[in-house]
């Protein structure tokens, strides 16, 4: 039976699928891309007598290639957190989910194995922004201090290299990427070892100190919004800095968009920390928007919708109008 792995390119994605495959090994093909890329069940040939695992891909964004994908005898396992619908009832799928906002998918894939290949799950976790349930996890394994930090920064490597309007922004392919980390069991031995991770690392670093240069676009009463250029270090650090200023300022919601260059902007939105709800209901308001409950985007959002996009982002947050937002592109 021909199988397909279906996975979204963030370190999400990447170590859900890479426990999954330590503890059930599988010859299949790869379906992935950039972490915007998230309509990839389409591309699973609909054919009788074949198998697919989706992973951290919302099933609601993908509802008709799956449904089209079962009734042609497809079997599907679907692993995911993000906004899902209704979830269809079928016997040929096995859905493995939970929106909660303290999980991820690299945790409920953690949780399906009983814990076998946990440390890979942290990285996953870390990549997601969700540094209390990680720490958790890396606390209750026993990790030391020092172990722990490792974890944290190639989980955000990793998710750093998903970011980008298309493939050509990114460091190295989403697929290219799982096939190397593939060949390690330990996190630490491929952080040691690959070339790849420094790299990510450094980048990383490099394109927050240009962010972190701009100041915000509109400060709002119950968050901030910042718009960065359109350049390629601007759509790479776009979650990696929409996950810092998220840490920083746990109580407040954040918004950072990029300009785009087929025009309009591509969004990223990070509800509170403090009380991580909303973020996905208000990016289902605007087409290719979703995402989960802490954080969400939008693929493009048009110009002429940004001062929508303001209203509608500070009442989600906070309710109440603009105290500077004169810096905002018209």
């Amino acid at each position: 039976m021909k199988h397909y792995d279906v996975f979204n390119g963030d370190a999400d994605g990447i170590c859900a699928l890479h426990q999954l495959r330590l503890a059930k090994p599988l010859r299949s093909l790869l379906i992935t891309g950039v972490k915007r890329d998230v309509a990839l069940l389409s591309r699973v040939p609909v054919s009788p007598g074949i198998s697919v695992t989706v992973l951290d891909i919302s099933l609601d964004t993908n509802r008709a290639a799956l449904l089209a994908l079962l009734e042609h005898g497809a079997k599907v396992e679907y692993f995911d957190h993000h906004f899902a619908g209704v979830i269809p009832e079928h016997l040929d799928l096995s859905p493995y989910i939970d929106t909660t906002p303290n999980v991820c998918t690299s945790m409920l894939v953690d949780r399906h194995l009983g814990g076998q290949h946990r440390l890979w799950a942290i990285v996953g976790a870390y990549g997601d922004n969700l540094a209390h349930a990680a720490q958790t996890l890396a606390e209750n394994s026993g990790l030391q201090p020092d172990q722990i930090e490792q974890l944290r920064e190639l989980g955000a490597s990793l998710n750093y290299n998903s970011y980008g309007d298309s493939e050509a922004d990114l460091l190295i392919p989403p697929a290219r990427l799982y096939e190397t980390l593939c060949a390690y069991t330990d996190p630490f031995q491929f952080a040691a070892n690959e070339p790849v991770v420094q790299a990510l690392c450094e980048a990383r670093r490099h394109d927050m100190d240009l962010a972190l240069g701009l100041l915000p676009s509109a400060v709002l009463s119950g968050g901030s919004m910042y718009v960065l250029p359109n350049k390629g270090w601007a759509r790479r650090v776009r979650g990696s800095f929409s996950n810092f200023l998220a840490t920083m300022s746990p109580d407040r919601a954040h918004a950072v968009l990029t300009v785009s260059g087929q025009g309009g902007y591509t969004v990223s939105v990070r509800a509170p920390l403090a009380n991580p709800y909303g973020a996905d209901e208000l990016c289902r308001r605007f087409a290719s928007g979703g995402g989960r409950l802490a954080a969400a985007g939008i693929g493009r959002l048009s110009h002429d919708r940004l001062g929508e996009f303001t209203l509608a982002f500070d009442k989600a947050f906070g309710g109440g109008v603009a105290v500077t937002g004169d810096t905002l592109p018209p």
